[in-house]
């Protein structure tokens, strides 16, 4: 038998080469090179030739375009993620962790569209029919009549979506799906590549939404070619410890609605729960104030959450420490610089700890303020009161810049029972706004300003 000839292919572009190299010659990607069956060059029947259509030219004012009509799935959650629910047609690509909930999400909002009139399907790769009723029976979806299909052959799963026509369908997931017209295994970059993008295609052409689940490297990045996030219309990644009840949905991307939205679910017995006020989770509960603690309101996508920064300085040796967790390194160093020049507040020879309550990612500036007070706090050993909340990027000339839709902030501190707030003076209301009863707002322009503030009301 004549041996197989290999080739290696590009996870990132898809590129080929006739041989290993550290870099990829197409994108100059490092160490993405991964080898496969190359496939026959003898002449086959297009296997494309139906995705072609003819397309005439035309401007926009002459295309009718109507807004998307969106089916509710049941958690509140994972619509707003979505932007307010299901589109006809629409291609979803859910990536996490191994047992961090993805199929049981999906599987519970299956049922719950069933429940409610849509026309269903689950497609499993991984286990069989068996396995997803046992889950479905743990999770107390009794009597649920979603359908199971445990295929991973592309074909026959092209033909059962042509022959039952369900309103969503879930593929899981796409890395064990694989094409009868190609020769490599499933998982490879091809056969993910080919797959997706015939099931796109389906998706697009019978109006059944599809949801793809798609597994993940050990960097976090979702496996396979990137091409696969280009393909589909939203790529969302769900996010937590395992260790822990709560789990996060975040949309990376969306065609239908906005990104960075953020879902937050916790985990009991009866599967994934929606939380619909997720600043409890982020906020300590200190029966009174304590040193190095200092709440912010950060926006995720168009949700104001409230989020504890807490800071530790401690004596250090030669070398001080300064590490973070859930915030930028580099910035929580500059902000360090910026203290000491303008606030005249001295780290130098000290350990800085910085850390955002509940495993939460703040990567917007104004998260500076806040983590700038909670230093100095835990520095000097003084709490700030009771009810205390600040935000605002803070700049290396020591100005404080306002925060985008600071007054969606405010009304939300408001709401949950904050009553002192340091913030921008920009973003400080300009008349008495009821929706701000019972909150103290001070402006300010400058850290002097904000430190000095603190001290008188610490």
């Amino acid at each position: 038998m004549a041996k197989e000839k290999t080739q290696y292919t590009c996870n990132e572009c898809g590129g080929t080469s006739p041989r290993w190299l550290g870099k990829c010659p197409h994108c100059n990607a490092w160490n993405t090179l991964i080898e496969s069956v190359a496939e026959s060059s003898a002449p086959t029947k297009n296997r494309f030739a139906a995705l072609a259509k003819t397309a005439e030219v035309t401007t926009l004012a002459d295309i009718e375009a109507t807004d998307v009509q969106r089916t509710p799935t049941g958690h509140d959650e994972l619509d707003r993620v979505l932007g307010g629910g299901v589109v006809e047609g629409g291609v979803v690509l859910i990536g996490g962790d191994p047992g961090i909930g993805k199929s049981t999400l999906l599987l519970q909002a299956l049922d719950a569209l069933q429940r409610a009139g849509q026309k269903t399907l689950y497609v499993t790769g991984e286990e069989s029919g068996a396995q997803v009723a046992l889950r479905s029976r743990r999770l107390g979806l009794d009597g649920s009549q979603v359908q199971v299909l445990a295929e991973i052959q592309l074909e026959k799963i092209l033909a059962t979506l042509s022959a039952h026509q369900p309103a969503i369908a879930v593929i899981d997931s796409i890395q064990t799906v694989y094409s009868e017209q190609l020769t490599s295994a499933p998982g490879s970059v091809a056969q993910v590549r080919e797959c997706a993008a015939h099931l796109t295609r389906a998706a697009k052409a019978s109006g059944t939404a599809i949801v793809l689940v798609g597994h993940v490297t050990k960097e976090g990045a979702l496996a396979g070619p990137r091409v696969l996030e280009h393909m589909v219309d939203t790529v969302l990644y769900f996010e937590g410890d395992t260790h822990s009840s709560f789990r996060l949905i975040r949309a990376i991307k969306n065609r239908f609605g906005a990104v960075n939205e953020i879902g937050v679910f916790a985990m009991t017995e009866k599967g994934l729960k929606g939380v619909s006020n997720p600043s409890a989770i982020f906020l300590s509960q200190h029966s009174e104030p304590v040193p190095g603690s200092c709440v912010m309101v950060t926006l995720e996508g168009t949700r104001p959450m409230l989020v504890e920064i807490q800071a530790l300085v401690d004596s250090g040796g030669p070398s001080p420490r300064r590490l973070s967790v859930g915030l930028d390194r580099d910035r929580l160093a500059m902000l360090l610089a910026v203290l000491h020049r303008h606030a005249g507040v001295a780290c130098m020879d000290q350990d800085v700890f910085v850390n955002a309550v509940g495993g939460v990612r703040i990567s917007e500036p104004a998260a500076d303020l806040a983590v700038m007070l909670a230093i100095t706090s835990s520095l000097r050993g003084r709490a700030l009161p009771k009810g205390f909340i600040a935000f605002g990027e803070v700049g290396l000339a020591g100005e404080v810049r306002p925060a985008p839709r600071g007054q969606e902030r405010l009304k939300e501190a408001a709401k949950l029972g904050f009553s002192v707030a340091v913030v921008p003076k920009a973003n400080a209301p300009k008349k008495n706004d009821k929706a701000f009863e019972g909150l103290t707002i001070h402006g300010v322009d400058r850290i002097e300003e904000a430190m000095e503030l603190a001290r008188s009301l610490a």
